[in-house]
């Protein structure tokens, strides 16, 4: 399945493990931003790896939470 996808992608030489595709959108509006980052955040939460959002070491949940996270956030309004 790997080589099939590999050969159908001229990016790749002999297989592909993840999709290569992406489709931007602009987030024009503060309510799209917070939608965003509230998807985001709660990932680990849905994946069954955490309780809370702020339980998850890697993300910036932690900053908006009050606590400290392992990189620096600045958290506006």
């Amino acid at each position: 399945m790997f080589s099939n996808a590999g050969k159908e992608n001229g990016n790749n030489h002999n297989w592909q493990l993840w999709q290569q595709n992406n489709h931007p959108i602009e987030l024009s509006t503060t309510e799209m931003i917070d939608q965003k980052l509230e998807y985001l955040h709660y990932n680990p939460v849905s994946a069954g790896y955490v309780e809370s959002p702020d339980h998850w070491m890697y993300s910036s949940a932690r900053n908006y939470y009050g606590k400290q996270g392992l990189l620096e956030v600045e958290v506006c309004c």
